[in-house]
C-alpha cells in the first residue's frame, strides 16, 4: 500500500506515520512543500529506529506522485468533509490512501475532481478532527484488516 501525505507540516506527525508505515511495511509519499526538512531532529525522534525500514520519497508536488502511482481517480482520499465512512471501501494490497496537512486538510482541488473517493473516520462533532498520525494509523489498519493482515502470517 502507499500513504500519500499532501503538504505535512508537523515533524513529530510524520515521523510517527513512518513508524507506522515502517511496521505495515506500506510505502510513505510526501508532497512539498513541507513544514520542515526531512531531516528534522523531531521527525527522526518520532521515527525512533526504524527509518530504515520506511521506503519514503519526498516528490516536489501533486503531479510527480501521479506520474509514479498512476491514476488519482481510483485512490482514496481523507477529509472530516465527506459523508462516507472510511471503513466502506474494499482497499487491495496497493490501495493509495491520501491524507492532507494538519492545517487546512487536503486542497480544494481534489474534493472538485474526485468527490466520490472522499472517506471520513466519524468522530464527536464538536471535535474538527483527529490528529493525523492517528488518522492514518487508522485507516492502514482497516485496509490491513480487511487483507486479513497479511503481515501476522510472515
Amino acid at each position: 500500500m502507499h500513504v500519500v501525505l499532501v503538504e505535512p507540516e508537523i515533524p513529530p506527525n510524520t515521523g510517527n506515520i513512518a513508524r507506522t508505515c515502517a511496521a505495515t511495511r506500506t510505502h510513505l509519499h510526501l508532497v512539498e512543500p513541507l513544514g520542515f526538512s526531512v531531516s528534522d531532529r523531531y521527525l527522526k525522534r518520532a521515527g525512533v529506529d526504524y527509518w530504515d525500514f520506511v521506503d519514503m520519497q519526498v516528490h516536489p508536488d501533486w503531479q510527480s506522485v501521479v506520474d509514479q502511482l498512476g491514476d488519482p481517480a481510483h485512490w482514496y482520499y481523507f477529509s472530516s468533509h465527506s459523508q462516507k465512512l472510511y471503513t466502506a471501501p474494499q482497499y487491495g494490497p496497493d490501495a493509495v490512501l491520501v491524507f492532507g496537512r494538519e492545517s487546512t486538510g487536503l486542497p480544494s482541488y481534489l474534493m472538485e475532481r474526485y468527490p466520490d473517493a472522499f472517506y471520513v473516520i466519524p468522530m464527536d462533532s464538536r471535535v474538527r478532527s483527529l490528529n493525523l498520525a492517528n488518522s492514518v494509523a487508522i485507516v492502514v489498519y482497516e485496509a490491513l484488516r480487511q487483507q486479513n493482515f497479511w503481515l501476522a502470517h510472515e
